[in-house]
């Protein structure tokens, strides 16, 4: 795709995860790579709803501001996985009602805080670590995302949300939607005793 048709698709994904509840107010970000190996983000302090073409970010790998109106200080942990994981070529960090939930909860496996059982999840995006909370734009949640980056393809980062990868824009929104959906999930079941998949079962899907 060409820069303009990936900037369109970002205000056109931004849009559409902002009319069906994935984001409220200015919160979240998007980004990806673009064909000359800059990163294409979403402005500070912009709503998801209300993203324009022209004013998104552009930065350098490096972290540098070459154009639009000034990135989220988020996208340095953005950049970090982008330098750790090379198949990454769009994140999306997202303050979802449930995965942000579930974000909350004492007593998560920080190894993989969505314990498999739906193939969905398995399929799509495999273990979720958890990162410990630190205050939004600390410079640790970057380090600890690049630590994570070659081994995972989604986060979820403590009492704060979810950040997921994809190939494109349009897969790491399929794959926080379908992460968002699990986590719905969990919540509904709850308390109810639910049947997981056995390790067998999420090798046969591995």
């Amino acid at each position: 795709m060409t820069e303009h048709e990936l900037r369109r698709e970002m205000v056109h994904i931004g849009a559409s995860l902002f009319a069906r509840g994935y984001a409220t107010g200015s919160a979240g970000n998007l980004s990806l790579l673009l064909p000359d190996g800059n990163v294409l983000a979403t402005p500070t302090g912009s709503c998801l709803g209300e993203l324009q073409e022209d004013s998104l970010s552009v930065v350098t790998p490096q972290g540098e501001w070459i154009s639009g109106n000034k990135p989220s200080k988020e996208v340095s942990f953005h950049r970090a996985v982008y330098q750790n994981k090379p198949e990454c070529k769009a994140i999306v960090h997202l303050h979802s009602h449930y995965l942000t939930a579930l974000s909350c909860l004492q007593g998560l496996d920080t190894q993989n805080c969505i314990r498999p059982f739906t193939p969905y999840v398995v399929m799509r995006i495999g273990d979720v670590p958890l990162v410990p909370y630190y205050r939004p734009g600390d410079a640790r949640i970057a380090t600890d995302l690049a630590r994570l980056a070659p081994h995972y393809n989604a986060f979820l980062l403590a009492n704060h949300g979810p950040v997921v990868t994809g190939s494109s824009l349009r897969e790491a929104t399929n794959n926080t939607e379908e992460l968002e959906e699990t986590a719905r999930l969990i919540f509904t079941l709850s308390p109810r005793e639910i049947r997981y998949l056995t390790p067998d079962e999420v090798k046969e899907l591995r």
